[in-house]
């Protein structure tokens, strides 16, 4: 059963940057979109980016310019660098890897990250 590791969460200050990263513990034997998401407090997970399998970022609009999401296929690792970070960031963050072509379809997320953005 593959785990991801999401080490990297923490307390900054508005402007500052972090980065979050997601590891497989197991093998993946399979291509795979990788996404990071995030929940605020009273509010539903949301899509931050993700990366196709092909290396194709996409990013919600309320961070793009200030977020980049890049991975490694050889180590299984998917990093997430935050720039200019606001308040408004401030959720715990979940790492997703996922594979909905059949053969070998999964579904895989982290525990989660809290991430706080205050002065």
């Amino acid at each position: 059963q593959v785990q991801l590791v999401e080490p990297g969460g923490g307390l900054v200050q508005p402007g500052e940057s972090l980065r979050l990263s997601c590891a497989a513990s197991g093998s993946i034997y399979s291509s795979y979109a990788a996404g990071w998401y995030r929940q605020a407090p009273g509010k539903q997970r949301e899509l931050v980016a993700r990366i196709t399998r092909g290396g194709t970022p996409i990013y919600a609009d309320s961070v793009k310019g200030r977020f980049t999401i890049s991975r490694d296929n050889a180590k299984n690792t998917v990093h997430l660098q935050m720039n200019s970070l606001k308040p408004e960031d401030t959720a715990v963050y979940y790492c997703n890897y996922k594979n909905l072509v059949p053969p070998g379809t999964f579904d895989y997320w982290g525990q989660g990250t809290q991430v706080t953005v205050s002065p």
